[in-house]
C-alpha cells in the first residue's frame, strides 16, 4: 500500500479516495528515489499510473517543506497538449484535496486573461504547456527562479513538437531547482536521452515493465483495404457492431478528421472530432459529449493520442496509419487502460505497407489480419517491406592504383615468379 513510501496521512487518504488499492510498478519504481531527492529518467507504457508516480513525491516535498512566503510556483509539470495538461492538473486536485496546496493550469488556446489568477496570486504546482508559459516568462509576467522541482511529462512528444528550445530555455530559467524528472511512455532513440544529458543531474534510469494484470490488454489486428473507399465502408461496419461502447478513430490530417466526421454523422454515427487548431472551449465541449455518452465516436488527430482522459474506451480505429511507430503505441494507450480489455483496430492500404512493417519491429509483434466476409479485400496483400542487409560489395585487388602503379606492381610479380624459376 501506498503507508510504505512514508506519505503523509493526507496524501495516503486521497489516494484511498481516488480509489488506488496498491502502487503499481511504475509507481513502487519512482516513489523511493524520487523521495529520496534524485533526478529520475522514467519509461511506462500509457495507462499504468505515472502522473501520480511523480504527483505524490512532489506533492510530499510540498508537505515537508512548507512555503514560508506568498509567491510564484514551487512545482512546475510541463506537458505537450493542452488534453494531457488537463489531465495531470485534475489528477493533482484530486491527490491534494486533503491539502492546502494550490494547483494551476497554463495552456494555449484560452483568454489570457483567464490566467491572470495564477499569474498573480500565489500557487504552488503549475502545470503547462511549453509555448504558452514561455510567452509570460518573456515579458516578465511568470518568474521561473521559485521552482524546485521541474516535470517533463512525455518529454518524447514534446521533442517531437519541436519544442526542445522552449523546454531548454524554461529549464535555464529554472536553474535553481533542486530536482527534475523526465518522464514517457517510450524513451526510444537517441535523441531523448541526448536531451535528458542537458536537463537531468546524475539521474536514476527506471524502466517499468507492468504484470499481466496491471498492463494494458489490447487485442490488436489490421483489415487490409483496397482504396480510400473500402476503409470507409470497413469502418462503417466495425462502428456498427455492438462490442463498440466507445471508440476513437484516428487520422493524420484535419481535412480527414472533419470529413469522416460528416460521413459518420450521415450514416446516423453520433460523432464528436478534435483537431490541432481547434479553440479550448470547443475541445472541452467535444471531450464531455463522449464523456456524457451523447456521442460514443471521437474523430482525432494525434493532438488525442496524449493526454486523452476519457474512461472506457473499447475501440481504437486507426483509419490512416501513424506516420511513426511509437506514434502507434500512444494512439492504442487510449484503451485497454488500468488492466481492462480493448481493442486496437488499424486499416491498412497498399503504401501503408512501410509504416505496417515499422510499426510491427517496433512493437516486436505481427499484427494478425483479419476478414469482414462482405467487405474481403480484392487485392492480394502487399509485401512488409523488412530492412535490407547491407550488400558486400567486392572491390578489386588494384581498386585505386593509377596505371603507372598497376605496371610497378605488375613489373614486380613478375620480377618475383622469375626468382623461383
Amino acid at each position: 500500500m501506498f503507508e510504505q513510501f512514508d506519505l503523509d496521512d493526507k496524501l495516503v487518504a486521497a489516494t484511498k479516495s481516488a480509489g488506488y488499492k496498491k502502487p503499481t510498478s511504475i509507481q513502487e519504481l519512482v516513489l523511493p528515489e524520487a523521495m529520496a531527492g534524485k533526478d529520475v529518467l522514467a519509461s511506462a507504457p500509457t495507462g499504468t499510473g505515472k502522473t501520480a508516480a511523480f504527483l505524490l513525491p512532489c506533492l510530499q516535498h510540498l508537505l515537508d517543506y512548507p512555503r514560508t512566503k506568498p509567491g510564484f510556483p514551487r512545482v512546475l509539470i510541463l506537458a505537450p497538449t493542452r488534453e494531457l495538461a488537463t489531465q495531470i492538473f485534475e489528477q493533482a486536485e484530486q491527490l491534494s484535496e486533503f491539502t492546502s496546496i494550490k494547483s494551476g493550469l497554463i495552456t494555449g488556446g484560452v483568454n489570457y486573461g483567464s490566467h491572470k489568477e495564477i499569474l498573480t496570486s500565489t500557487t504552488d504546482v503549475l502545470i503547462a504547456t511549453p509555448g504558452r508559459l514561455l510567452e509570460y516568462i518573456e515579458t516578465e509576467q511568470f518568474d521561473a527562479r521559485e521552482i524546485e522541482i521541474l516535470i517533463l511529462d512525455e518529454a518524447d512528444r514534446m521533442l517531437d513538437m519541436g519544442f526542445a528550445d522552449n523546454i531548454n530555455r524554461i529549464a535555464g530559467e529554472a536553474r535553481w531547482r533542486k530536482q527534475t524528472f523526465l518522464l514517457s511512455a517510450t524513451l526510444a532513440g537517441a535523441g531523448i536521452i541526448r536531451f535528458s544529458k542537458d536537463i537531468l543531474n546524475e539521474p536514476v534510469f527506471l524502466e517499468s515493465h507492468p504484470s499481466r494484470k496491471e498492463k494494458a490488454k489490447t487485442h490488436q489486428w489490421i483489415h487490409l483495404a483496397d482504396s480510400k473507399e473500402h476503409k470507409i465502408e470497413l469502418l462503417l461496419n466495425i462502428l456498427r457492431q455492438e462490442d463498440v461502447k466507445r471508440a476513437v478513430v484516428f487520422a493524420n490530417k484535419r481535412e480527414t478528421v472533419q470529413f469522416l466526421a460528416g460521413k459518420l454523422q450521415s450514416s446516423d454515427l453520433a460523432n464528436v472530432w478534435l483537431e490541432g487548431e481547434m479553440p479550448q472551449d470547443k475541445r472541452n465541449n467535444a471531450v464531455a459529449r463522449v464523456k456524457n455518452n451523447k456521442a460514443n465516436i471521437l474523430v482525432a488527430t494525434d493532438l488525442a493520442a496524449r493526454g486523452l482522459d476519457i474512461d472506457e474506451i473499447t475501440h481504437v480505429i486507426n483509419f490512416d496509419m501513424p506516420r511513426k511507430a511509437d506514434i502507434y503505441v500512444h494512439r492504442i494507450g487510449r484503451t485497454g487502460r488500468a488492466g481492462k480489455k480493448g481493442t486496437a483496430i488499424s486499416l491498412v492500404e497498399a503504401h501503408d505497407m512501410t509504416s505496417l512493417g515499422k510499426i510491427e519491429r517496433f512493437i516486436d509483434e505481427r499484427l494478425r489480419r483479419r476478414v469482414i466476409d462482405e467487405l474481403r479485400p480484392k487485392h492480394k496483400e502487399a509485401k512488409v517491406p523488412t530492412k535490407k542487409a547491407k550488400s558486400k560489395v567486392k572491390v578489386k585487388k588494384n581498386a585505386g592504383l593509377s596505371p603507372k602503379q598497376k605496371a610497378a606492381k605488375k613489373a614486380k610479380k613478375a620480377k618475383k615468379a622469375a626468382k623461383k624459376k
